[in-house]
């Protein structure tokens, strides 16, 4: 079992930034991917940012120069750091731990961008 435990949410206004961070805890596999996904209000939750171990990070279109995702394997952390924010970046963000076989959640926080 893998325990995801986010912190960093809150209200912001328009043009303003957050940090979100995420810390994994468990049987970790150094391997893992981890990312951020975001569900908004009555709509399905996609992917925001994915950091895998080895390889490429990947951003939505929707975030691209704005958000950058980083880890810190040695404490099995990993950051959103969200600039410029925009209200339809209002959404529960959760953070995501995969490996080839497993797959975790954390239990989300909300970030609100308000005008």
């Amino acid at each position: 079992q893998v325990q995801l435990v986010e912190s960093g949410g809150g209200l912001v206004q328009p043009g303003g930034s957050l940090r979100l961070s995420c810390t994994a805890s468990g049987n970790i596999t150094r391997s893992a991917a981890m990312a951020w996904y975001r569900q908004p209000p009555g709509k399905h939750r996609d992917l925001v940012s994915l950091r895998p171990m080895f390889g490429s990070t990947n951003y939505a279109d929707s975030v691209k120069g704005r958000f950058t995702i980083s880890r810190d394997n040695a404490k099995n952390t990993v950051y959103l750091q969200m600039n410029n924010l925009k209200p339809e970046d209002t959404a529960v963000y959760y953070c995501n731990y995969q490996t080839l076989t497993t797959d975790y959640w954390g239990q989300g926080t909300q970030v609100t961008v308000y005008s």
